[in-house]
């Protein structure tokens, strides 16, 4: 493959028109507590060639949310669902659906959508096999993948789902895609000075920056 070719694989901007092959909605908690894990996904998408995409990277006011999130599931061929923050939530002790719904829109966009959205696939996420079955047993019988809040977990299950269903036989294995992920934490804090980036306040768009800039270097580099 040519260098301009190589380029092309990864990109920094999502590209929101209409669905895309390469296009990954990212469906999960966007909390401090999950922000790492929220990273691993993000980079381990980005590793394999795909492009991110999630709630955070629109920020017009004048848009219902609702109706960001369905824009962004008609333009995603791929969906990673986290359904792992469903606990209590300790000052409204209620819990959160934001994730569930999220995975219903998706699932009845592939059902009931056209031919295009019916080739929709998405990868269900949770902390333990089997927890989701007390809360939302409708999706018994779904390959549901287990993580256990552990990154490396979270990134094997997302490499080998797109692995198996886009068919593409060049993608680097979990545990490479984990060590580069743990090399890319090492550096954020250089990354982001070289951006004029607080750390402490990087967004969505941000951080496909930065992993675009430390991949691009890295391939460069070898």
């Amino acid at each position: 493959m040519s260098s301009s070719g190589k380029r092309r694989r990864r990109t920094s901007k999502p590209r929101p028109a209409g669905e895309s092959a390469r296009n990954v909605f990212i469906n999960c908690p966007f909390d401090d507590r999950y922000r790492p894990l929220f990273h691993a996904a993000v980079f381990a998408v980005v590793d394999c060639g795909f492009i991110p995409r999630c709630a955070l990277e629109v920020d017009d006011g004048s848009q219902v949310r609702i109706d960001k999130v369905c824009d962004l599931i008609s333009e995603c061929r791929f969906g990673i669902h986290d359904l792992s923050r469903t606990e209590l939530d300790t000052r409204s002790k209620l819990p959160r659906f934001n994730m569930p719904l999220e995975l219903g829109l998706f699932i009845g966009a592939k059902r009931f959508g056209s031919t295009t959205h019916r080739r929709k696939n998405c990868l269900i996420l949770d902390t333990e096999p089997y927890r989701f079955q007390a809360f939302i047993s409708d999706i018994a019988g779904q390959d549901i993948r287990a993580h256990g809040g552990d990154h490396r977990r979270l990134i094997t299950a997302i490499r080998d789902w797109l692995r198996a269903t886009s068919r593409r036989a060049t993608l680097p294995g979990g545990a490479e895609i984990f060590t580069r992920f743990r090399q890319f934490q090492s550096g954020l804090s250089d990354i982001c000075r070289r951006l004029r980036l607080d750390i402490d306040e990087v967004t969505f768009l941000d951080l496909l920056a930065a992993i675009a800039m430390w991949l691009d270097e890295r391939r460069v580099a070898s």
